[in-house]
This record gives C-alpha cells, sequence and structure tokens, in this order.
C-alpha cells in the first residue's frame, strides 16, 4: 500500500481559490465517507486550514489514487476541475511522508515555526478516527507525525522567537520587565497594529490596560475589549505615568509625545522605567525621547529589525529541523516496508509448504516399505531444501528498504506465484512512546 498526498496551499494557489475549496468542520464525515468510498482509497483525512487544503491517503494504484482525490476535491465543491487542477500537488512514497512531517512541524507553513498547524493536523486526524476513514496505515503515519513535530519544538529553536512586529514588542517588554503580571499597558489610538499588539499584552498576562483615543466611545469599546479602562484623549498626560508600557498608534501628523512632557512624566514616577513602541507612521514620538534615564524607545523599523533577526534565527534552526525529518522518514519507511514484506514471506513460505507437503505425501504413498525412520529423513530432507530455496529471497526482502523499491520485488513474487496477502494482525496499533494525543490544541 502506498501513502499519497493531494492538496493545494499558499504556495501553489490563491486565497480566492483555497476557501472555495475548503472543507467545514462541523461536516466533516459526509466528505471523508465520500472520499473513503472512492475505488482505489483504502484510508483518508482531509486537513482544511485557512492556508491548506490537503487529503492524505492510502491506496494501492497510486496514479489511479491520485487521479481519483483530484477528482474527488473538483467535484465535492461543485468547480470546474479545470480550474482546480493546475493548482494541486500529488506526493507519494517518501515525497508524501516528508510533506507530512514538515506540514506537522511548522516547516512548510507561512509563517515557519507557528504552532497552530500542528493543532489542525491533530484535529483533522481526530474526525478521521471518529469517523474511521483511517486505518492501519494512516493511524501510525499521524502520530509519527506528531511524534517528529514535538521532537522538532523540543530538539530545536523554531519557535523561540517572535516573527511579528507586535510579539516582538511583547517579547522586549519581558525583557525590560521580566514578569508584566504587574504592569500596566497605555494603547494611544486605536488602530489596528495597535490593537493586535495590546492582544498579545494581555495574552502574556499584564496587569491592566488603559486606552486613550480621540473618539472616546472608541476607546470604551477597545478597553472593553481587554477588561480595561478608557481615559479622555485631552487627559493623555493625567494618566502617562500610570502607565509601564505606551503603545501609540495614532494618525496625527506631529510628535504628541517630546522628551519634556515625558521627563515630567519620568519623575513623577520616581525613575521607574517605561517602554514606549511607536508603531504610528508618521511618528507620534519624538526620538530624543529615548536619551532620558530609564526611558526604552520603539518604532516600527527597530522592531522589524528584531523580527527579520529572529525570522533568520527560526530559518537556521529549520536546517537543523529538516535533518530531523529526513532521518525519521527512513525509520517510518522501514515499517510501512514491513507490512507488505511480512505477509509476503509468510505466504511464500506457505507456498512453498504447501506443494512441499502435497509431494512428498504422493511419494510416501508411492513407497510403502519405507520405515517410519526412513520418512522422517523425507520429511527432513525436502524441509531442508525448502528453506534453502527460500533464505536468499527472504533476507533480501527483509534487508532492503521501500526506498530501494522493495514494493517491485512483493508486487514480482505476488504475481510469479500467485500469493495472497493479508496484513500482519496486530500492526494497527500505533507505538505507544510516540505522541498519542490528536485534539485540537
Amino acid at each position: 500500500m502506498n501513502i499519497i498526498v493531494v492538496g493545494l496551499s499558499h504556495h501553489s494557489a490563491p486565497i480566492e481559490l483555497r476557501e472555495k475549496l475548503a472543507f467545514n468542520a462541523n461536516r466533516i464525515e459526509e466528505p471523508l465517507r465520500e472520499l473513503v468510498s472512492l475505488p482505489d482509497i483504502a484510508e483518508g483525512l482531509i486537513v482544511s486550514t485557512c492556508n491548506r487544503v490537503e487529503v492524505y491517503a492510502v491506496t494501492r494504484d497510486i496514479a489511479a489514487g491520485i487521479a481519483q482525490v483530484k477528482r474527488f476535491l473538483a467535484a465535492f465543491h461543485s468547480l470546474p476541475f479545470d480550474v482546480v487542477e493546475p493548482h494541486l500537488y500529488g506526493y507519494h512514497g517518501e515525497n508524501a511522508i516528508r510533506h507530512v512531517f514538515r506540514v506537522a512541524s511548522s516547516l512548510d507553513s507561512l509563517v515557519v515555526g507557528e504552532a497552530q498547524i500542528l493543532g489542525q493536523v491533530k484535529a483533522a486526524y481526530g474526525y478521521a478516527a471518529e469517523y474511521k476513514s483511517s486505518g492501519l496505515i494512516l493511524n501510525r503515519f499521524l502520530h509519527k507525525a506528531f511524534s517528529v513535530a514535538k521532537r522538532i519544538r523540543t530538539e530545536t529553536g523554531i519557535a523561540s522567537s517572535a516573527v511579528s512586529v507586535a510579539f516582538a514588542a511583547v517579547e522586549l517588554a519581558k525583557k525590560i520587565f521580566g514578569s508584566l503580571s504587574d504592569k500596566t499597558v497605555l494603547l494611544i489610538g486605536a488602530g489596528e497594529m495597535g490593537e493586535l499588539a495590546a492582544k498579545h499584552f494581555v495574552s502574556a498576562g499584564v496587569g491592566d490596560v488603559l486606552v486613550a483615543n480621540r473618539t472616546f466611545e472608541r476607546g470604551e469599546r477597545l478597553a472593553g475589549e481587554f477588561g480595561g479602562r478608557a481615559v479622555p484623549f485631552d487627559d493623555l498626560f493625567d494618566h502617562l505615568h500610570k502607565a509601564d508600557i505606551v503603545l501609540s498608534s495614532t494618525g496625527a501628523s506631529h510628535f504628541i509625545l517630546v522628551p519634556k512632557k515625558v521627563a515630567e512624566v519620568i519623575r513623577r514616577r520616581k525613575l521607574r522605567p517605561m517602554f514606549f513602541i511607536d508603531i504610528a507612521v508618521p511618528r507620534d514620538i519624538d526620538p530624543e525621547v529615548n536619551s532620558l534615564e530609564n526611558v526604552y524607545l520603539y518604532n516600527t523599523d527597530d522592531l522589524q529589525g528584531v523580527v527579520e533577526n529572529n525570522l533568520e534565527q527560526r530559518r537556521r534552526e529549520a536546517e537543523k529541523a529538516e535533518e530531523i525529518v529526513d532521518g525519521e522518514i527512513g525509520q517510518f519507511l522501514a515499517w510501512l516496508s514491513s507490512l507488505e514484506v511480512v505477509p509476503t514471506i509468510i505466504a511464500l513460505r506457505s507456498h512453498f509448504e504447501g506443494i512441499r507437503r502435497a509431494e512428498l505425501a504422493k511419494t510416501l504413498a508411492s513407497w510403502k516399505d519405507l520405515t517410519p525412520e526412513e520418512e522422517k529423513r523425507l520429511e527432513a530432507l525436502t524441509s531442508a531444501i525448502v528453506n534453502k530455496l527460500l533464505h536468499v529471497p527472504t533476507n533480501v526482502l527483509k534487508q532492503t528498504g521501500q526506498g530501494n523499491r522493495t514494493d517491485l520485488y512483493l508486487d514480482a513474487l505476488r504475481n510469479l506465484f500467485a500469493l495472497s496477502t493479508e496484513p500482519v494482525a496486530g500492526q494497527d496499533d500505533p507505538p505507544q512512546d510516540e505522541d498519542e494525543g490528536w485534539k485540537s490544541e
């Protein structure tokens, strides 16, 4: 059996097409059942996120399986096949395994190292398990993918640094203050970037949030989202001393915070540090403010520089992660190969043993004068001949990995000797030492 991946992502298709092919998690049972009812699909699951729609499936016939899944994706969403097909990719064997390991580990994500995709793949597997569209091979495969992702997050720093301007501001604040639990954030203006940064600060556990906006009602609504308080914009300097962290994102055409005013605020705070984040364009805060004692000022360019350094660090860590993926692929291929090898060896030996026993029975029937001891010797002789004949092919099958085309050997043996094979019993349980969680994080 072969693992295949068919789908599209931000690499291959615009969002306008991705959203048309997206699957609703609340109505995923129907497409899963339709997927595994395809003639050449034995197992399947569907991963659907804002950046990708992919089907992971098991098939005996690679070409037929990929073709059927491609047509399924277009037909299920009532889209013309010739519109969808150019954006679809199809992987099989080692390439399919590598792709899924990379997806689960966020190496294929728009932002390398983001954590959300692992939870989304686990959720997709959870639905497949619930509706029984996954089986022996996909169960083991997805557990292995989760294990690889966990190992990469443990052994590399791929997710250890901020790669958004908003989150970089939070990281810098933590370096200045340590814990943020007793700190107050003042948001000046209600711009989108400032709001996003404020959300990150709240997620990081900041103690209190103040919002000063020219339209007080808008400030109240925004403060309400964070469980904070709105202050009149005209009274800004009456409240500025309460803030440890100031996020400024107004549309003012001039500086609203200048060194003289900020110096007065710092004296009022008895020189306790203040962290200013100016994400307005044009800037809201005079750069000279940064020269004041215990004042730390960062603008968008400063934060972008932090982000670029962090992205470069993630790229270096991603190289380590790719090495881990390469090593893990070989282990899974060996297991996948054994699913076919073991029953084929058993069937081959059973075939030869059946012939041996039948021919021996004929011989013993015609040799009436053989003693029991002679019959035993003849039994041993024929068994030894069969064992010697099968010794080399058995060892070759055991030692050859799927990457060296074990499937060709297996197909040849099954066809030459008309062998019938079934999966080995007891191999459908995932390994106990791997990450067994599949629910969305």
